[in-house]
């Protein structure tokens, strides 16, 4: 009998298009990741401004997550709302407007939000713009009255009761009135770092409390979801542009920058990758947000400045990209 060697099969030539490396981790987990760290800040701004940020909450993310799951059938593709970059959306749009907005035009943002912002472009990874903050300007631009003037009074301490009445931001007294005006706000409830730290002021549920931003911060920090690249070049920008007026300090721990710092100009898709486009970018956002809120005529800056410089990634990736390493002898 007659044994027929076995040959080894010659391996297969796979042509298949990228990515071809794959990381631990997927776009779904990184996603509910940051909406998991998000968590405590928004849940803690229904406790500071009471039902409406609730209502306010749940009409951008239901906007924003409907519009992507109708748009997705409209197209024919596969369903894409399970991966939480719509729900993200639609949170990070609530924590930027005023928690006594009408809970039909929160809806109505969260769906330009995903719709003109993100499912025009083709999709998530390939918007330009920040979508949550396409939908507030669309908001600021659509419905100016309440998204400026309509701010509720927070609680002015643990425990204290919800005084149901509106009040102006710190933001917009100083600069209505004066930086005196706007440390007065923060002084109201005698505590003023307390006011500061937890949320005992006016403003969004995006800047009630820096203490839970930054603790969600750290943990994305902590799982490198982000860098601390662009949100220290973010606060240096800042700093810089508000030195002439005296008050770095207040402009650091007001308005909502710490949520635009660590949460929207570190998006993947519309920031640079490169760390020195990285410092230009945020260090850019931090200077227009300076200039927007002592010299332009709006007391908040940081949404406009974004938007701004999200519309110069391509150029800064295209000035600062990774040259290629060209040895002695080497043809090019």
């Amino acid at each position: 009998m007659t044994v027929t060697p076995t040959l080894p099969r010659e391996p297969e030539f796979v042509l298949t298009p990228g990515p071809h490396l794959h990381a631990g981790v997927s776009t779904t987990r990184i996603m509910w990741t940051v909406n998991a760290t998000l968590a405590p800040a928004a849940l803690w701004g229904v406790y500071v401004f009471g039902l409406s940020a609730l209502l306010v909450l749940a009409g951008s993310i239901t906007g924003a997550v409907a519009s992507e799951w109708l748009a997705a059938r409209a197209l024919g593709r596969r369903a894409s709302v399970h991966d939480g970059s719509a729900f993200c959306t639609g949170l990070l749009l609530a924590m930027t407007v005023s928690p006594a907005l009408p809970w039909w035009q929160a809806l109505l943002g969260g769906v330009f939000a995903v719709l003109l912002g993100k499912m025009v472009f083709g999709g998530l990874g390939f918007n330009l713009f920040n979508p949550a903050l396409l939908g507030r300007a669309f908001l600021m631009a659509s419905f100016p009255l309440t998204m400026t003037a309509g701010w509720l009074a927070p609680r002015t301490g643990f425990g204290a009761p919800l005084d149901a009445v509106t009040a102006a931001t710190p933001l917009a007294l100083a600069k209505e009135q004066g930086l005196a005006a706007g440390f007065g706000a923060l002084t109201a409830s005698g505590a003023p770092y307390q006011a500061l730290a937890m949320g005992f002021r006016g403003g969004s549920l995006g800047e009630v409390s820096a203490v839970l931003i930054a603790l969600g911060a750290a943990v994305l920090l902590w799982r490198r979801i982000i860098s601390l690249t662009t949100p220290l070049a973010v606060f240096a920008g800042l700093a810089l542009a508000t030195l002439p007026a005296g008050a770095p300090g207040f402009h650091l721990f007001t308005g909502g920058l710490w949520l635009g710092a660590f949460y929207m100009a570190t998006d993947y898709v519309t920031s640079p990758t490169t760390t020195r486009g990285q410092l230009v970018f945020g260090f850019l956002i931090g200077l227009l947000t300076g200039v927007i809120r002592i010299w332009g005529g709006y007391p908040e800056g940081i949404c406009y400045a974004i938007l701004i410089a999200n519309a110069l990634v391509p150029a800064l990736d295209s000035a600062f990209r990774r040259r290629r390493v060209k040895l002695a002898g080497t043809p090019s």
